[in-house]
């Protein structure tokens, strides 16, 4: 299905579109070689979330530091990242790591707390609109004909998440809010004009007909089976189904690291609910099956070469399995307290990573394939990332924790 409400850019939004592939278009990956040094710069910045990317050259950061009232965009040196242009203080209000994505028509639209704003490319404000309820929308997706859907978290079960959509002129509500049957922490995805929510215990896809979302009411995917399972995270779209990782319970422990703060007493599952049919087809393979398991972010899925990487941040493991229609099987498995979204260049099969210890976080970048490790470097954050990566334009990449954002390249290239 076509992503082109979006602009056609490598990575116009997190994890490169709506459907989370985390694959850039049209960049080719660095073929580093095992053992390859990386140079990195390095810059604080409070809140980082994620880092887009609009025209060649053109690098836009995103940040909300927990806390804060707003939120603010950046327009950075792709290179040194000094600040070139930045947006006024957005409101945003109930803190959670918010989203930027640069629409068809070129302009970035921000969904931080419960604002949605919409910028020019130099980060002038144009709309801004105030969301229906108080709490936080955790992001935003753009559907074909230029819509934005969003959707509020809600994590004490008290009520059920509300889907909004708005038009992207000035941001006007575009038909009715919409229930999901149940409350979601997750941030949606989306294929094409069909939108799917991970709520606390089934997956629900929901109709864009051009005037209203519309509830599938046929197709539901119940994912929890277990005592001491816990609910799932966002959805990647791939081959068929929508793949998430579980056990989310306990995102509030984060302690500048996950590693020893799930709280779930079930294994962690890598969760693959097929999208045909009228749902309900859903397998469940365990990740490491130790209790105390956790996750806030979603798996990766590399439809080409058929395999899917999923961690558990709460016991430091990382693991990928090969799969075919009707099997998922381990395929590699390494100990590393990664904990962010990750990025793979699929041309080469370079998948960047990460791994929190002794107070700092690495960046890994790794064999997807074989999980053998390619090239590591500090990234100069003391917190570990749980937010989004980025491509750069020259085999490079950008790295975001919520205190950092970094520009990491082979040694000795600009």
């Amino acid at each position: 299905m076509t992503d082109s409400g979006y602009w056609p850019s490598p990575w116009p939004g997190e994890d490169g579109g709506p459907r989370r592939l985390q694959t850039p278009q049209g960049i080719a990956g660095p073929r580093l070689q095992c053992g390859e040094a990386l140079d990195v710069t390095s810059r604080e910045l409070l809140g980082t979330t994620m880092v887009v990317l609009r025209d060649p050259g053109e690098v836009y950061v995103h940040a909300f530091a927990p806390g804060s009232p707003t939120s603010v965009v950046e327009r950075v040196d792709p290179i040194s990242l000094t600040t070139l242009h930045a947006s006024p203080e957005l409101p945003a209000g109930p803190w959670w790591p918010g989203g930027v994505a640069v629409h068809a028509n070129g302009d970035l639209y921000v969904t931080a707390g419960r604002w949605c704003h919409r910028l020019d490319p130099d980060c002038a404000l144009v709309a801004s609109r105030e969301l229906p309820r108080d709490r936080p929308y955790n992001s935003l997706v753009i559907l074909p004909d230029g819509h934005v859907v969003m959707k509020d978290l809600v994590m004490d079960g008290s009520d059920r998440s509300r889907l909004v959509v708005l038009e992207p002129d000035r941001l006007r509500p575009a038909g009715p809010e919409v229930d999901v049957p149940e409350d979601s922490i997750a941030r949606i995805s989306a294929d094409g004009s069909t939108v799917y929510v991970v709520g606390t215990t089934g997956v629900h896809r929901f109709d864009w007909d051009g005037t209203r979302l519309v509830h599938d009411e046929q197709w539901r995917a119940p994912y929890v089976r277990f005592d001491g399972q816990h609910y799932g995270w966002d959805p990647v779209l791939a081959s068929g189904s929508a793949w998430f990782l579980d056990n989310g319970a306990g995102s509030d422990r984060f302690a500048g690291s996950f590693r020893g703060r799930g709280i779930a007493t079930a294994p962690l599952h890598l969760v693959r609910a097929a999208v045909d049919g009228h749902g309900g087809d859903v397998e469940l393979v365990e990740i490491c099956g130790k209790p105390g398991g956790i996750v806030v972010n979603p798996p990766l899925v590399d439809p080409v070469r058929r395999i899917a990487v999923g961690f558990d941040s709460g016991n430091g493991v990382l693991a990928a399995f090969a799969y075919d229609r009707h099997d998922i099987a381990p395929r590699w498995r390494r100990d590393q307290d990664h904990g962010g979204h990750m990025l793979l260049w699929p041309d080469t099969g370079e998948l960047v990573t990460y791994d929190h210890h002794d107070g700092h976080d690495d960046v890994v970048i790794v064999d997807v394939a074989t999980g053998d490790e390619l090239a590591r470097a500090g990234t100069g954050s003391p917190i570990q990332s749980v937010v989004f990566p980025a491509p750069g334009w020259d085999r490079d990449l950008y790295y975001c924790s919520l205190t950092t954002v970094a520009r990491v390249r082979p040694a000795g290239e600009a």
